[in-house]
């Protein structure tokens, strides 16, 4: 396939992210679907308070009627949709709760893992009866490992793992669509390079379609994408690892995925056992913001980290 068709993914999947904007962004603001800021957060975020939510519509629409265009009908974009579009609807009913009940919680943490759970033994159900590769492969390396059944508690935690870390990414403007971006890049690259061309066009399409979002989440951002655009994204995210047989290098691509949510795990489990916290405020963004750092520098900060780990990535999947 011509690296073209992956541009024009990018190219149409913006379009559409751009010319919905305009018209969600007042929807949401008439619906009064603002966000709620969090009481302990900083107290800059105060005034982003009633910022309209719920723009992850526009990032799923953009990246579904793009593949719809380029791609072709398989069991693997049919996965891909399937957990990007049941974890973008846990999102959206977490993020109607939130705004209904003029609160910061949603679904409670056991209905949204109960939910998550759900979505990843569905996925290895329909893996299975493919008879799908249920090997653990080290990057860079032709070394697998054959899992069987184990591969099944290993897939729930990718899934889970993935779209919680990328839930907790979300907490500055523009900085989970950037982060999203890069990652999905690399896995568009990753792809690519290993013929997998509907995984790669959908990459591509993601990429358009966040990037488009993204000329209204940067700072200050006129909508956020809320539990529906990161939940979606975070689940897309472990699909394609899936898919691609990169499940470890997904921690390296998706790196500042990981460290933010090692950083609010560190927290809490200080706080409990010690008394103390090691950072000013997690997720890991908050600390740099609460250290005298602005919101633009944390997050081209992180973009920037971001990189560093897809390029990385890359080097050892394809060019190594």
């Amino acid at each position: 396939m011509p690296i073209r068709v992956l541009l024009f993914a990018i190219a149409a999947a913006f379009l559409i992210a751009v010319l919905l904007g305009p018209l969600f962004i007042p929807f949401l603001r008439r619906l009064k679907f603002g966000q709620s800021i969090r009481e302990e957060g900083p107290k800059s975020h105060q005034k982003k308070a009633g910022t309209p939510t719920m723009g992850g519509i526009i990032i799923i629409l953009a990246l579904s009627f793009t593949v719809l265009k380029f791609a072709n009908s398989s069991m693997e974009l049919f996965l891909l949709m399937f957990l990007t579009l049941g974890y973008g609807l846990l999102g959206f009913l977490d993020d109607f709760i939130k705004i209904s009940l003029k609160r910061n919680l949603g679904l409670t943490a056991k209905q949204k893992l109960f939910g998550q759970l759900a979505i990843a033994v569905i996925l290895y159900y329909v893996l299975v009866q493919y008879d799908f590769d249920t090997s653990l492969y080290i990057p860079g390396l032709s070394v697998g490992i054959e899992l069987n059944w184990l591969y099944l508690p290993f897939l729930i935690f990718i899934t889970v793992g993935s779209s919680n870390a990328v839930n907790l990414t979300d907490g500055l403007d523009g900085l989970l669509a950037g982060c999203s971006a890069i990652a999905f890049s690399a896995y568009a690259i990753i792809a690519w390079m290993s013929s997998q061309m509907n995984i790669a066009i959908f990459c591509a399409a993601v990429v358009g379609a966040v990037l488009g979002f993204l000329v209204f989440n940067a700072h200050p951002a006129k909508v956020f994408m809320g539990d529906t655009g990161s939940l979606a994204l975070g689940g897309a995210l472990a699909a394609v690892s899936i898919l691609t047989k990169t499940e470890i290098l997904l921690a390296l691509i998706g790196g500042v995925f990981v460290l933010e949510a090692l950083s609010v795990m560190i927290q809490v489990a200080s706080f409990k056992l010690r008394g103390k916290r090691i950072f000013r405020m997690s997720p890991l963004h908050h600390h740099y913001e609460l250290g005298g750092w602005s919101e633009w520098r944390v997050v081209v900060t992180f973009w920037l980290l971001g990189l560093i780990f897809a390029g990385l990535a890359v080097y050892i999947e394809v060019l190594n």
